[in-house]
């Protein structure tokens, strides 16, 4: 059953076309990636997708119009997680976190036991326990993305949005937050949509892909369909070669993206090691041109 869905979103700002004729749709339990350029309109779709920004067209999550929501009830049904976040006060970690109960909580609400073991679990999920008191504005860029994730996890809805939600972090933490992610999507039948700038990761944690050009859809589909060599050399405007390999039990099959300046096409691999050979070639022709 597709619970979000998007038809015909347009987006103007200052005179000047974002978002044209935008359509899609996710079932539950599934992650979507949202790819494309700087400029191509990625972190605007997240905003309309999550209720932040109106446009023309309409927004659906579960049947219902997002304008239709509440912002209480909005706010227990969709997370957002955005790319920068600077707190205003001088929380710790557990404090931002704990900010995940509000949509759940009156004024007068007080906090229980079940509460506390809530966030300190989403705190663990995340790598961060022994962080839990300190500063969050002393925490790194990636530690407070990561706490923030586990905020999402406190609130507890059924839809999240994370725009670049690995920007910051190392190569450990960024295949754990969204294998944390893909992990939320398929045992929890959560619905996942992220924005990402590495090719490779979506093709490894995302269920479909949205390529963006210019405010468009360019592709939306599988992973197989959207990550075309030929497609994406329009998109992003440079030669890229798309290979398959077969997984250790052959039920999946690995894609891996690799992208050439113009002037370096011609050591674009044709097998295995052959890259690094052509460079050793050119290098050595170049210590004797010295």
């Amino acid at each position: 059953m597709n619970l979000l869905v998007a038809r015909d979103l347009n987006l103007i700002i200052a005179n000047q076309p974002i978002l044209q004729n935008i359509n899609l749709s996710l079932e539950s339990g599934k992650v979507l990636g949202v790819l494309g350029p700087n400029g191509a309109g990625k972190t605007s779709l997240l905003k309309l997708l999550s209720g932040q920004t109106d446009s023309a067209g309409k927004v659906s999550w579960n049947n219902k119009k997002l304008t239709e929501y509440q912002t209480i009830d909005l706010a227990k049904q969709v997370a957002v997680v955005n790319q920068l976040n600077q707190s205003v006060f001088a929380l710790n970690l557990q404090q931002i976190v704990r900010m995940g109960l509000l949509p759940h909580k009156t004024l007068l609400s007080r906090q229980t036991k079940e509460d506390d073991q809530e966030i300190a679990k989403a705190i663990e999920r995340v790598g961060l326990s022994e962080k839990t008191n300190q500063t969050f504005s002393s925490l790194s860029g990636g530690e407070q993305q990561r706490g923030l994730i586990a905020r999402a996890l406190v609130q507890k809805a059924k839809l999240i949005v994370l725009d670049e939600p690995v920007n910051h972090l190392d190569i450990y933490y960024q295949h754990q937050i969204l294998d944390l992610l893909r992990a939320l999507a398929h045992q929890f039948n959560m619905t996942v949509v992220m924005s990402l700038h590495d090719l490779n990761l979506a093709a490894n944690y995302c269920d479909e892909l949205c390529l963006l050009h210019k405010g468009k859809v360019s592709a939306q589909g599988s992973v197989e369909t959207v990550l075309k060599a030929n497609l994406l050399e329009q998109v992003f405007g440079m030669p890229c070669d798309v290979s398959y390999q077969a997984s250790s039990d052959n039920s999946a099959s690995n894609i891996r993206i690799d992208f050439y300046p113009p002037n370096l096409t011609e050591l674009k691999p044709t097998c295995k090691g052959a890259s690094a050979e052509k460079r050793k070639e050119k290098g050595k022709g170049e210590e004797k041109n010295v």
